[in-house]
């Protein structure tokens, strides 16, 4: 497995992890109040500020347990990259729209945040599968 297919499980597992932990202490809380009034913003902040920190510490131990592969890419690796970004991002934009359309319609906060948040988390989970299917299955550029 390449050092760039590692680092994409690693984004993948990060990302689906840190959200799994968010809307559980959310939803967790939300048994108690209504949704809307959970104190949704240190939850967030944490939980991505966790999966940043986490997601170079473990870019760091692969980079120690395989120097020899760090920070080598071929055009092919350069192409997966820039496949799987260009496929995730398109959760991005959606999710920039929707949130441009919520504060037009002057959406409670939470909500807005929320839908922000998920658009980040979409856009790594879509992203990190789309690299590794390219790496498994195998990449043919358009």
């Amino acid at each position: 497995m390449s050092f760039e297919e590692k680092s994409a499980w690693i984004t993948g597992v990060v990302a689906v992890g840190s959200y799994g932990i968010y809307l559980a202490i959310v939803l967790g809380l939300a048994g108690t109040m209504p949704l809307v009034d959970v104190p949704y913003v240190a939850p967030l902040l944490w939980t991505v500020g966790g999966s940043i920190v986490l997601s170079i510490a473990l870019h760091i131990l692969m980079g120690i347990f395989s120097p020899k592969e760090a920070g080598k890419k071929d055009q092919r690796d350069r192409e997966i990259y820039r496949f799987g970004e260009y496929i995730g991002q398109s959760f991005l934009v959606i999710g920039g729209v929707a949130v441009l359309l919520m504060a037009m319609l002057e959406a409670d906060h939470f909500w807005i945040a929320n839908v922000i948040y998920l658009a980040f988390f979409l856009s790594a989970i879509l992203g990190s599968v789309a690299k590794i299917v390219a790496y498994r299955r195998g990449f043919q550029p358009w």
